[in-house]
């Protein structure tokens, strides 16, 4: 299927970034570039029905495809926490939400971790498809980087055998859980 132009149903210009980094070959806009600045309530309890909310919100006000994305950091030992909360976590923004992290982490010697993202791309006329993917690690004890966002500069990659915050952007988004979801994604439709 040949996509010329898909909206990204988000306001996070990080993730826009990543995403027209990673998914080539279509003209991506975001949404305030349509037009739209207000936010999607993100309503669902899975990343799975968040994608699909935001991607047929913004493929039904538009009448273009648009791809939704949400994706989160999962703590094994806060039982797969912050999930789908992970950019709010704190409610303090990204640097609020890395000290609740650690503060939640003090003591704990098991920090497995991963990064889940579940992308939907959603046709005005309702057809969507998803995709996921995911990228194993560990929370480190402290912040080690300044590359990316988010929890990146926590977040030690099994991938790439160091933090993603000292990543490149083209090696995180070699082994990202968004680069995972949109290849999924891609085989699908």
């Amino acid at each position: 299927m040949e996509l010329t132009k898909i909206a990204v149903a988000s306001g996070n210009a990080n993730k826009i970034r990543e995403i027209k980094q990673i998914f080539k070959g279509a003209e991506i806009v975001s949404m305030q570039e349509l037009g739209f600045e207000g936010d999607i309530p993100e309503t669902g309890k899975t990343f799975k029905e968040n994608a699909k909310i935001k991607a047929k919100f913004i493929a039904e006000k538009f009448g273009i495809p648009a791809l939704g994305d949400d994706s989160g950091l999962c703590v094994d030992a806060l039982k797969g926490g912050p999930g789908i909360y992970s950019a709010r976590f704190s409610g303090e923004g990204d640097a609020g939400n890395r000290k609740l992290l650690l503060k939640r982490l003090e003591g704990i010697t098991d920090r497995k971790a991963h990064f889940e993202s579940a992308v939907c791309l959603c046709f005005p006329d309702g057809k969507t498809y998803f995709g996921f993917g995911a990228t194993e690690g560990t929370i480190l004890q402290e912040e080690i980087g300044n590359n990316g966002f988010g929890y990146d500069c926590l977040f030690f990659s099994k991938d790439l055998d160091k933090s993603f915050g000292l990543a490149s952007a083209k090696e995180k988004n070699s082994v990202s859980h968004r680069y995972r979801a949109l290849c999924d994604l891609r085989s699908k439709i």
